[in-house]
């Protein structure tokens, strides 16, 4: 290690390439092709969220519905289902990132540069305009009893918590590419160093912008739509007006649709590459007969993004952050501790300061994100009923293949 793949590579290694750790790379992508939709349609619905401020008609609601399931021994599974016009904008949304991408890599990138120069611009327009008309005072206006432990202070942190690890997604991306990274044991820690800061930074800075301009005993005690769901929009309406909210408003949804655009792209590659490696479900390795791009596992991931964007946007971050943590981000962490116990002397270019300080304190932080939040066995239950049926798969899979656990050598097979 490191090689290219990341978490699946990680895992795989970890726990024996032949062995468990076959199954535990294959939870990964399992869980990937439920999580990465998760994350595309929490995109689009944000976006139909935004342009709510300039169409409002999007955010009539047509149907709401509380949808259960009973499980023995787990309980009842719940889905808050609501269908409004901005639903269809979000499922719209996602089937015009799946057709633009239904083509060639080369003519992609040229787009994607076009797409992540909004986003900068935005960023930057947000974040100057915050700086150029900041009020300290009114920034830092905390509420009486803010800071003083208790039981509700501790809730809140952990449903911010959760929120602020969504927020920090990607910044690990560079290890899927670190079998191609030059000098790995110093580049990779250093971008994901480096990405940790600027996300930091800029996440800091916007929303300490926004208090700056809107005190928080405004946006507490507003009850409009607009006020919850297009944030950006109203703290740039009351700087400059009307016309700067409406632009905020399209600049925003051209960062949304980025980020859809990227997350598409850069997760319909993974079980592809699973599939490829044979260890994952063979119709993901198929490619378009003419373009040569993964075309199956491209429509697979747009079309439960599209499922999920029925579902209210609190609950898919919830659900995505919760599954990552439980089938990715604790199996990794473990991992390292295993990997220091049974291979003490492997070659490693990466070292841990004051090892295992900083695993053991990663593990109680996302503990604490899991269950930290009133009704946070909600979803638990999503999670542990993935990781069954990934469970049940693999073992029916491998029973066909003549893999792990059933046999102590891999063979050739189709599943």
């Amino acid at each position: 290690m490191p090689r290219a793949g990341g978490p699946y590579e990680y895992l795989k290694q970890i726990y024996g390439p032949k062995g468990l750790g076959r199954m535990m790379s294959f939870l990964f992508i399992w869980q990937l092709t439920f999580s990465a939709p998760l994350s595309i349609a929490s995109g689009c619905i944000g976006l139909a969220a935004y342009a709510g401020f300039v169409w409002p008609n999007l955010r009539g609601v047509w149907l709401r519905s509380n949808v259960h399931l009973a499980i023995p021994l787990l309980g009842r599974l719940e889905a808050n289902v609501v269908v409004t016009p901005g639903t269809w904008l979000a499922i719209g949304t996602c089937a015009f990132a799946v057709a633009l991408l239904y083509r060639r890599i080369t003519s992609i990138g040229r787009l994607s540069k076009w797409l992540w120069g909004g986003v900068l611009v935005t960023v930057a327009w947000v974040i100057s305009a915050g700086v150029t008309h900041f009020h300290a005072a009114q920034a830092f206006d905390f509420p009486p009893g803010a800071f003083t432990p208790s039981m509700s202070f501790f809730t809140g942190l952990g449903a911010a918590l959760l929120v602020t690890a969504y927020d920090y997604w990607g910044y690990y991306n560079i290890c899927y590419l670190a079998g191609e990274v030059e000098k790995p044991e110093r580049n990779v820690p250093r971008a994901v160093l480096i990405s940790v800061a600027l996300v930091a930074a800029i996440y800091l800075l916007m929303n300490v912008s926004v208090l700056g301009v809107i005190p928080w005993q405004q946006l507490q005690g507003q009850t409009s739509e607009n006020a919850r769901s297009s944030v950006i929009s109203v703290f740039m309406q009351q700087i400059y007006g009307g016309w700067a909210g409406k632009l905020a408003t399209l600049l925003i949804i051209w960062t949304a649709f980025g980020s859809i655009f990227s997350l598409l792209l850069g997760y319909s590659r993974v079980p592809y590459a699973a599939a490829l490696d044979g260890n994952y479900f063979e119709v993901f390795g198929r490619l378009h007969p003419r373009h040569k791009f993964p075309h199956v596992s491209l429509l697979v991931l747009g079309v439960v993004a599209a499922a999920f964007c029925f579902l209210q946007l609190a609950d898919v971050i919830a659900a995505l952050v919760v599954i990552r943590i439980l089938l990715q981000f604790l199996l990794q962490q473990v991992g390292l501790l295993i990997l220091r116990a049974r291979q003490p002397e492997m070659p490693r270019p990466f070292r841990m300061w004051l090892y295992p300080l900083p695993a053991l304190c990663a593990i109680a932080g996302f503990v604490y994100i899991l269950i930290s939040r009133p009704n946070f066995l909600r979803e638990i239950r999503y999670a542990i009923v993935l990781l069954v049926a990934g469970l049940a798969l693999y073992f029916f899979r491998a029973f066909r293949r003549g893999e792990w656990p059933w046999h102590g050598s891999e063979q050739n097979g189709e599943a």
